[in-house]
């Protein structure tokens, strides 16, 4: 697809709604998963050094 302008490149042929709200959806979607993961990491290390504290009586 050839666009004439930047303008016809954010429309995406009247689909512009559709296509950047998907990929914002997406990246979203990423975004959160990356916290969420980033999160339980940091809960499983406290645990793993919660358990430790807990054995070396």
């Amino acid at each position: 697809m050839i666009w004439a302008s930047w303008n016809d490149f954010w429309a995406m042929g009247g689909y512009g709604l559709y296509v950047w709200g998907s990929y914002s959806v997406v990246a979203l979607v990423l975004l959160l998963e990356v916290r969420a993961a980033g999160q339980r990491q940091r809960r499983a290390i406290a645990q793993v050094h919660e358990h430790k504290e807990d054995t070396d009586i």
